[in-house]
């Protein structure tokens, strides 16, 4: 340290430094030496408690959802050649991100109830000068692969050309579960 001697100002600061600190209880001086760590934060008055402390339980872990399948190319064939009838159509054309979502849920789900096998959804393309196409587009895919529709979805292609080609889809669905 230097042997530098403190000015007015510096003396006036220290003391007011020196009067807001209260000293550390000798116990936890101890244990400040013996651990070599910061001391715990000091106890005050226990507050009470107007309920007893509920641990909740962690929820258990979903089973893993089942994989996503593509068509078979015979099953493909069949549907583009129209040997194998569509079960419903659905078409996110003009809709939001937030509504083509809902749609597509609530769609899935009352096709699967009334024992579809597959059904086309449409997205559209995108805009002729976006470079990745349409945003439903890229989403959709994203979105049966989702664990909330896995459970309705057992895979999903592209569809033919004749039923849209790069702006559909396939989507295979799963049997509803009977209770």
């Amino acid at each position: 340290m230097t042997g530098r001697r403190l000015s007015d100002d510096e003396r006036v600061l220290w003391k007011g430094v020196t009067r807001s600190i209260a000293p550390l209880r000798k116990r936890l001086l101890a244990e400040l030496d013996v651990a070599g760590a910061a001391p715990p934060p000091p106890v005050g008055k226990p507050r009470a408690r107007s309920k007893p402390t509920v641990v909740a339980e962690r929820p258990a872990p979903m089973p893993p959802a089942p994989p996503l399948t593509p068509l078979t190319r015979k099953m493909k064939q069949r549907i583009s050649r129209g040997t194998h009838a569509l079960d419903g159509r659905l078409d996110l054309h003009g809709m939001t991100q937030d509504e083509a979502h809902g749609a597509l849920l609530l769609f899935l789900r009352s096709k699967q109830a009334r024992g579809a096998k597959v059904v086309l959804v449409i997205t559209g393309k995108g805009s002729r000068g976006g470079v990745g196409g349409g945003v439903l587009r890229r989403m959709v895919p994203l979105w049966l692969g989702l664990p909330e529709l896995r459970g309705l979805v057992i895979g999903f292609e592209s569809a033919a050309t004749g039923h849209g080609g790069e702006g559909a889809l396939y989507v295979r669905l799963r049997r509803a579960a009977r209770d």
